[in-house]
């Protein structure tokens, strides 16, 4: 029996995808090839909210087929008219996939790749929207017509959590072209015995003792991120009990940072690439996301993979799958400020290591090879 070909449609390579990629290369009885549509970042990433262009610094193109189609947009950037890829579709149909797979419809020549395929051969879809910032108004029941028109043309969708399975229904797919593939990261890249002992070196080359619990943020200082709310709130709270052991490391640059609290206890790192992040985590004792606005928030499995507790808001698409307040992480609450020196006081008092370790136990199951076989599967 002949190998099922399997083309996967993605704009540039990401950290989070290339291990997926292998693990479905690696599969018997499979072949698979990427079609990447922002030929400009074949070697860097410019990055607006870190204000800088990124080179990761980890393979991201090795033990999987790819091509990078090229790029003819006068502005070539991730936007719907940024990437116009005139020979994607008929590279795709040089290789005769059995199905293709769609890593976000709003650019150009994905959304084109979509309406020709389908009718012709599956046309499969991954994203991680959601409806937390949804809002009832005029323009919101006209993007969801919108989205549904869009959608007519997917015949199968993988939904990474609850809050994105709720995101496609209300969009016109029905439960029967719905399968379950969660959104994972490397989990054994975080959780290794080598990035434990790196981050506590770090950990106390930065002068932490063992008593004081270090409150880690990794990312863009911009405002979806709402460090700026949450580092002053934490300075309030500690000035106020100036004997509490908790302590604020904020990892990253962005617009923002020089907006940031000032605190003896708050210390600042600049931007750490992608080989830097299990050590990063292993430095703290808790990772904090107080967003007010992410789809998933892939920052929660790597600090769970890291056995570390976690601290989000409601606002973080994953919360409902993998937060639950006070038995593996906290709530940092956007509609009340004065309820997080509560949160700040149990986080003081909590077990962390225990909750940790039940976060590295309930993170295993979310991973790039349960993605794949959802993959699987359906193929």
């Amino acid at each position: 029996m002949p190998n099922k070909r399997l083309a996967i449609i993605s704009t540039h390579p990401i950290q989070y995808n290339a291990p997926l990629f292998r693990v479905l290369a690696q599969t018997p009885g499979v072949d698979l090839k990427v079609f990447y549509t922002w030929s400009q970042a074949q070697q860097s990433v410019s990055d607006k909210e870190f204000g800088r262009k990124i080179v990761w610094d980890i393979p991201l193109l090795e033990g999987y087929d790819y091509e990078f189609i090229e790029n003819v947009s006068n502005k070539p950037k991730q936007q719907f008219r940024g990437l116009v890829n005139p020979g994607l579709i008929p590279a795709i149909e040089n290789w005769h996939p059995d199905a293709v797979l769609v890593f976000g419809w709003n650019f150009s020549s994905h959304f084109k790749a979509m309406r020709h395929f389908h009718g012709r051969i599956p046309v499969w879809f991954r994203g991680d929207s959601t409806l937390l910032d949804e809002k009832k108004s005029l323009r919101t029941i006209l993007r969801r017509s919108v989205l549904r028109f869009v959608y007519s043309f997917v015949d199968h969708a993988f939904y990474v959590g609850e809050n994105n399975r709720k995101y496609f229904l209300a969009h016109g797919l029905k439960d029967r072209q719905l399968s379950f593939a969660p959104h994972a990261i490397d989990n054994a890249r975080f959780g290794s015995e080598e990035a434990v002992a790196k981050g506590k070196s770090w950990r106390k080359d930065l002068g932490y003792t063992d008593n004081e619990i270090v409150m880690a943020f990794a990312g863009k200082i911009y405002h979806v991120k709402n460090m700026i709310s949450f580092s002053r709130q934490f300075a309030d709270y500690a000035t106020l009990n100036p004997d509490c052991k908790l302590r604020l490391l904020i990892i990253g640059n962005g617009e923002q940072e020089s907006l940031l609290a000032n605190h003896a206890f708050i210390k600042r790192l600049p931007f750490q690439n992608q080989s830097k992040m299990p050590e990063i985590y292993n430095i703290g004792d808790i990772v904090v996301l107080p967003s007010v606005s992410e789809t998933w928030g892939l920052v929660v499995n790597e600090a769970m993979a890291a056995g570390k507790p976690v601290v989000v808001t409601d606002k973080v698409g994953c919360a409902i799958d993998l937060v639950e307040q006070g038995k593996n992480g906290f709530y940092f609450n956007l509609a009340s400020p004065n309820s997080n020196f509560d949160m700040f006081s149990e986080i003081e008092a909590a077990n962390l290591n225990d909750i940790g370790s039940r976060n590295k136990n309930i993170i295993k199951n979310w991973s790039h090879q349960a993605i794949a076989d959802s993959i699987i599967k359906q193929l």
